[in-house]
């Protein structure tokens, strides 16, 4: 399979990794990488790359205690492009053999530029990061145990009340192997194993149904199980369910609200963050483009992109293009600092990437995308900033949203809120919408608190999901519009 991109290509920095055991062993041989990429290179391509992936992963779900689906699968590839000029062509390929792997690194130079060229070596150098060892594999761990486990949650998340009627868990686990060389001499590689589990619950009552959900996902082995029980998980899904039996309606026009630390990440990734995405800046279809320098938030108020934060569920050792995982400061105490940049847009523009090129699988090009972003910590107290609130709405989960990036126009959902009356956290509210604009959120956060917590996310972009994280402290903005069905 072939397809094509504008993209080009300039000078870059050299990487430096430190040097450890390759984490992925020999996916492909070096010899065989090399040869490919000169075939790739044959036509006249000034750069090209071979993305090499080994995906295994597991999927349970229960639902009233029976189990709806048990899957496990296996996943292995290699994506080859080359680029000439402006032109980037494409290929993968299941077959890892030298001759399949020939045969895409053919297909993706023919799409770059037909015709003759020059051949240009390749010298590949192992560099290898220090990938985030899991202490127990989940491939280790027998499926009748991973049932159990959401046995155990269904368990824990009946024994919440009577009010809950229904139970459905959902557990996951995948590792993926990726190797990656390109023409620059690079070789590297990454093994990243990662776990996840999610708990809905539904309550009955006089309102009638309610639902509510909690989710844990880490880059982490089954031992993260161990650290997170998933009876907390449950229990979290259950309240939430049962006390929506008790919501009224949320109200509508503008209002204070106080996002409670962790629950709005989701807001300044979708509504900030992907405006901040270099291939937006660059297409100047972002609000973001040419600002660096100015005031685009209340001061106090940094934005940062880290992929080396913890075990979260946007953390890695390289991104998909084999550059180190950093932490990228966006907006530093309100004003722009830098957007983030993939390999081929930083060459470009003559710079260094920031370590943001993903791609979804071995079957997809990379483009600029995020890993864990988040606003810094304060240092109010966030009981204090709902006790110096009057009125307001405190959101304690959102839900899902979109965003126009080329404005920063969103609308998400509010999956757990409460009025805040007289500074006090008081009556739970039905599911509304919070509507606004990004940059004008950020330039209205007048209080930031100083605890902290981050959540994982799925990020879609052009067709391709990878995982992220979003966080934030407690803080308050001075208005968004509700979108309820109660008078303000």
């Amino acid at each position: 399979m072939v397809c094509s991109e504008a993209c080009s290509v300039a000078s870059s920095d050299a990487l430096v990794v430190a040097v450890t055991d390759d984490p992925v062993g020999n996916l492909v041989e070096t010899p065989i990488l090399e040869r490919v990429l000169r075939e790739a290179l044959r036509r006249g391509g000034d750069f090209a790359e071979i993305f090499v992936e080994d995906r295994s992963n597991t999927a349970i779900s229960l639902d009233d205690r029976k189990v709806e689906e048990l899957s496990s699968g296996r996943d292995v590839g290699a994506g080859i492009r080359v680029i000439v000029g402006e032109t980037t062509g494409f290929a993968h390929t299941a077959d890892l053999s030298e001759k399949g792997l020939l045969a895409a690194a053919e297909a993706a130079a023919g799409v770059a530029r037909r015709g003759g060229g020059g051949v240009r070596a390749t010298a590949l150098s192992q560099h290898a990061p220090k990938p985030r060892a899991a202490t127990t594999l989940p491939s280790s761990v027998p499926k009748s145990t991973k049932v159990d486990l959401l046995l155990r949650a269904d368990d824990a998340a009946r024994s919440a009340g009577r009010a809950i009627v229904q139970a459905s868990a959902g557990y996951g686990d995948s590792r993926r192997r990726i190797l990656v060389a390109n023409s620059d001499g690079l070789l590297v590689g990454d093994d990243r194993v990662r776990s996840r589990l999610s708990i809905t619950c539904v309550a009955s009552g006089d309102s009638g149904l309610q639902t509510g959900v909690h989710s844990l996902a880490y880059t982490l082995g089954y031992e993260v199980f161990d650290e997170h029980p998933v009876e907390e998980v449950a229990a979290q899904a259950a309240r939430r369910a049962i006390t929506k039996l008790d919501a009224r309606p949320a109200p509508s026009g503008v209002l204070p609200v106080v996002l409670k630390c962790g629950s709005g990440g989701i807001l300044f990734h979708e509504a900030c963050g992907h405006g901040l995405e270099a291939d937006h800046i660059l297409k100047d279809s972002s609000v973001y483009t040419g600002r660096v320098g100015q005031m685009v938030a209340s001061p106090g108020v940094t934005l940062v992109d880290d992929g080396t934060l913890g075990p979260n569920w946007g953390s890695l050792a390289i991104d998909d293009e084999g550059r180190p995982a950093q932490r990228n400061v966006l907006i530093k105490d309100g004003v722009l600092t830098d957007y983030m940049w993939d390999y081929l847009r930083a060459r470009k523009q003559g710079r260094t990437s920031s370590g943001n090129g993903r791609r979804q699988s071995y079957q997809h090009l990379p483009m600029v995308r995020m890993t864990n972003t988040f606003l810094l910590a304060g240092d109010e107290d966030p009981d204090e900033i709902v006790s110096q609130t009057p009125r307001g709405v405190y959101v304690a989960q959102l839900g899902g949203g979109q965003v126009n990036t080329a404005t920063g126009d969103f609308v998400f959902g509010m999956a757990e809120a409460y009025l805040i009356e007289d500074g006090r956290i008081t009556e739970p509210l039905r599911n509304a919408n919070l509507i606004g604009n990004g940059p004008d959120v950020l330039s209205k956060i007048d209080a930031i608190g100083s605890d902290f917590d981050i959540s994982p996310g799925t990020c879609g972009k052009d067709g391709q999901s990878v995982s992220v994280g979003c966080g934030q402290p407690t803080l308050r903005v001075t208005g968004i519009t509700i979108g309820g069905t109660a008078s303000a």
